[in-house]
């Protein structure tokens, strides 16, 4: 089966975003783009009502998909776009979908004034059960967002994309969410910022207002084992420049900093394949609701 960019289509303004973000990234990765349209039944009392007649059922089980595919073939030629419908739940249906596919997309609200995602429980369910990566793409993200300003300092899609963003854990790093990262920026044409930080152990604390270089030197092992992890990709990828960032503090605060300036944010999911516990961990959770660039989570072993 042919792979493709899929994204979630209900009619918000959310997820018309989120087609539209998948459609560039269709163009970049030289892939059709699928639009679902997941149609949950509603009782059947309730279906025959007379508020429910044949146009309210005719606009969300055909319109939405049909005019959106309309609007996206015209907004990006080239671009190949399908439509599938599919009857039931919207975590079961998206979850299957993402199967075929290699990229996932979904739309979330925007927080306004705070910046940042509202993540819904579709959104993060999906996010916990999937083995694809997922990108997460706010309300009313425009192309120019990913983009650098113009030499007079408005937004616009024809100038260089912004960097690339990856959180890295060095103590376990995965070279599949590494790939990953490393693959956007290159179709980008883009720098990749590696952002990795570091907790100073508890029986440094008390001694380092008087011992200040002993905080310097753990930052100097710190960037050198960040240094040490990415070597071999560099080489993978010599066209990417490589921007390596170690510093001290909480790691989901300063990818979230990070994201004001990137073009994509990309963070790792490890994989839990028990039905209890949690599926999403505690830094991407945080930069999924309050980055402010589209995120790309990376499950991995």
């Amino acid at each position: 089966m042919s792979r493709t960019v899929t994204v979630g289509l209900d009619g918000s303004l959310e997820s018309r975003a989120a087609a539209e973000w998948a459609a560039r990234e269709a163009k970049l990765r030289g892939l059709p783009l699928k639009l679902v349209h997941v149609w949950e039944p509603v009782p059947e009392p309730i279906a025959q009502a007379s508020l429910l007649g044949a146009e309210t059922q005719a606009h969300w089980s055909e319109r939405i998909p049909r005019e959106a595919a309309e609007g996206l073939r015209l907004h990006h030629p080239g671009v190949d776009v399908v439509m599938e419908q599919i009857s039931g739940r919207p975590t079961d249906a998206l979850a299957e979908a993402a199967k075929d596919a290699e990229l996932l997309v979904l739309g979330s609200r925007g927080l306004s004034g705070i910046g940042g995602f509202l993540v819904g429980s579709v959104g993060a369910a999906v996010i916990a059960r999937t083995e694809t990566p997922v990108v997460l793409v706010r309300s009313g993200e425009p192309a120019a967002d990913e983009h650098e300003k113009d030499p007079v300092g408005i937004p616009s899609a024809a100038t260089a994309y912004r960097p690339v963003v990856l959180g890295l854990d060095t103590d376990h790093p995965d070279d599949t969410v590494i790939d990953f990262a490393f693959d956007e920026a290159a179709r980008r044409q883009t720098s990749l910022r590696v952002v990795h930080s570091w907790i100073l152990p508890p029986y440094y604390v008390s001694s380092l207002p008087a011992a200040p270089e002993v905080g310097a030197e753990l930052g100097r092992q710190d960037a050198a084992a960040l240094a040490k992890v990415l070597s071999p990709w560099r080489q993978k990828y010599p066209a990417v420049e490589v921007l390596e960032e170690s510093r001290l503090g909480s790691p989901a605060n300063h990818v979230i900093d990070a994201s004001r300036e990137a073009s994509l944010v990309v963070v790792g999911r490890r994989i839990r394949r028990s039905p209890i516990g949690a599926h999403i961990g505690p830094v991407t959770h945080a930069v999924l609701h309050h980055a402010t660039a589209p995120v790309a989570v990376v499950a991995h072993d």
